[in-house]
């Protein structure tokens, strides 16, 4: 299983950008996908997840009301809609699979996901 993340960016506090992260390699699975995210000097941090079927979702407080994750089953790509962004979103962003979660389940904590993505770069500036 391959994860690819992009579509970050710079931008100015206030503005959005939509981050994508593309599965292959999964022909088989329902995975649950999470959004996580590490801050210079920071630990990796959960941002959002979705699961299979519903779907259902799950945010980190600081992003409720900002930010989108929704999937696209047809091309097996996970997004992640950031609004309203602010100086402290910046970090790299990392899209991760999770393979055995129930299809209706998605987790918040790094060690339920089995297949990361490379990350992708957020800058917000002030």
């Amino acid at each position: 299983v391959q994860l690819q993340a992009f579509g970050g960016g710079l931008v100015q506090a206030g503005e959005s950008l939509r981050l994508s992260c593309v599965i292959s390699g999964s022909t088989f699975s329902r995975p649950a996908v999470g959004w996580f995210r590490q801050a210079p000097g920071k630990l990796r941090e959960f941002v959002a997840s979705i699961s299979w079927h519903g779907p259902n979702t799950w945010y980190e407080d600081s992003v409720k009301g900002r930010f989108t994750i929704s999937r696209d089953a047809a091309t097996n790509t996970v997004y992640l809609q950031m609004n309203n962004l602010k100086f402290e979103d910046t970090a790299v962003y990392f899209c991760a699979a999770d393979l055995t979660a129930s299809t209706t389940v998605a987790g918040v904590r790094e060690y339920e996901y089995d297949y990361w993505g490379q990350g992708t770069q957020v800058t917000v500036s002030s």
